[in-house]
């Protein structure tokens, strides 16, 4: 069967308009935030439907044609991207939120829901949707629960695996299997509704899903705290942790703090210039709570961990200082940078960060190297900035060449080379890094079973 042939009978699984062969189109949704990778897909599907995304996989198995999935392609593993002539199935039709349950506090939500509707629709019922980061206004639930994202405030509410309470999946024969079906206590057998948090569309596509929400917080309050450097930053956190209940805990360091001044829509947090900086946010839910936070801060002060602080008194405030860390990603975009996604338990955090930033100084001397993180989850993100003066690609081979001694440092204190980002392709020749031989066989298995033909986001995760 011709090209043409083919895309005609895909053409017709569809509503009319949606199937797209353009050159921008291809361009636009072949892609996500990574750019290591050049999309060249054959064509973007569009589908209203289950039945159309039923219909899509069994015209896929029976023409041995790869699927991608893409949601809001704010992704960082190229787990999004169609790179060797894929079909795309882009789910921005399949955008609806189809049911709330006030007693059970869920709502049922299309794949294509942004993240930010569904915590818009969260808090005009009085509730809380907490998985959250800088992508909320593009990114997709679908895709969220692909890559099973995490965001600034896993230190209270956990990944997006914690609030899913049930879903619905098309696997790679086009199968549809109803999954956990929104049970809190369920105890027959495997969980297959896990197996699919995290796949990044290898074994099936998420058409629907149940997702949980929360009580809303109560007055949000935010600090900003220089330290003298990072060894001073885990003492903080454990200094607050033990009097408070924290619903974030991040760090950045005086050099992304300086790009983002440079954009000069932020105002400063403070005059006082600092190495590192923590932001901490909790619910100052009585004064005495909004009191056991400065004193805990003037204690900090004393031991020499804090040079200098402040703390919210409006929301425009608390907004202001959120940006001084949520801003940083867009602002060193510009930089082509090469990003790394770590983590280790938080305890090992501070050695690990000796080591990392070791081996950083000795192989990128020349380099600009902006650090920052989930601290208060064991999670950093390296970023090296691409000089005016190299490529692309001379960069990212250069960066390459490091990316053995860096992985063989996490792999020494046990823990992950993507820590929320997934692995997708930018990460796939270092899984094993991570993951053992034996558990990287039964993934392989796993994903035989459910997609036999290897037709769902192939090439992603491993090889």
């Amino acid at each position: 069967m011709s090209q043409a042939a083919l895309l005609d009978q895909l053409r017709s699984l569809l509503d009319d308009g949606k199937l797209l062969t353009d050159a921008d189109s291809l361009q636009t949704y072949g892609k996500d935030w990574t750019k290591h990778f050049a999309p060249a897909p054959l064509a973007i599907a569009f589908p209203k439907t289950i039945e159309q995304v039923q219909a899509i996989v069994r015209w896929a198995n029976e023409h041995a044609v790869a699927l991608v999935p893409s949601g809001g392609r704010t992704g960082l593993s190229a787990a999004a991207v169609a790179a060797h002539g894929e079909v795309v199935v882009a789910f921005d039709y399949m955008n609806q939120i189809l049911a709330f349950n006030e007693y059970d506090r869920t709502a049922v939500c299309q794949p294509g829901v942004i993240t930010e509707q569904l915590q818009n629709f969260a808090e005009e019922k009085g509730l809380y949707y907490p998985v959250d980061f800088a992508s909320a206004g593009s990114s997709q639930i679908g895709g969220n629960i692909g890559t099973n994202a995490g965001g600034i405030k896993v230190i209270r509410y956990g990944m997006t695996r914690n609030w899913v309470a049930g879903l619905k999946v098309v696997t790679g024969t086009g199968e549809l299997l109803e999954l956990n079906r929104d049970l809190i206590k369920n105890a027959t057998g495997y969980d297959l509704r896990q197996l699919f948090i995290g796949a990044e569309g290898t074994l099936g596509f998420v058409v629907e899903a149940t997702m949980r929400l929360d009580r809303a917080p109560k007055n949000l309050t935010a600090m900003v705290l220089g330290t003298p450097d990072f060894d001073s930053i885990m003492p903080v956190l454990h200094a607050f942790q033990s009097k408070l209940d924290l619903t974030a805990f991040e760090f950045f360091s005086d050099k992304a703090l300086a790009k983002i001044m440079a954009r000069g829509d932020v105002p400063a947090a403070f005059a006082t210039d600092c190495p590192f900086y923590a932001l901490l946010e909790f619910e100052a839910t009585t004064e005495e709570v909004a009191n056991q936070a400065l004193e805990t801060f003037e204690h900090c002060v004393e031991q020499g961990w804090v040079l200098d602080g402040v703390m919210s008194q409006s929301e425009q405030q608390l907004q202001n200082l959120w940006k001084l860390r949520e801003y940083i990603s867009e602002t060193i975009s510009h930089w082509t940078p090469y990003k790394n996604d770590i983590s280790v338990t938080v305890s090992q955090v501070p050695a690990f960060l000796h080591d990392i930033d070791h081996i950083v100084e000795q192989n990128y001397p020349d380099f600009e190297v902006i650090w920052f993180g989930h601290i208060g989850d064991g999670n950093l993100h390296l970023n090296i900035l691409k000089p005016e003066n190299l490529s692309k690609d001379e960069f990212f081979a250069k960066c390459a060449t490091v990316n053995q001694w860096v992985f063989e440092t996490v792999q020494k204190y046990n823990g992950s080379i993507s820590a929320e980002h997934g692995v997708g392709m930018t990460k796939r020749d270092y899984l094993h890094y991570s993951r053992s031989a034996a558990e990287i066989a039964t993934m392989k298995a796993i994903k035989a079973v459910f997609d036999p033909n290897g037709i769902m986001n192939p090439g992603k995760i491993f090889a």
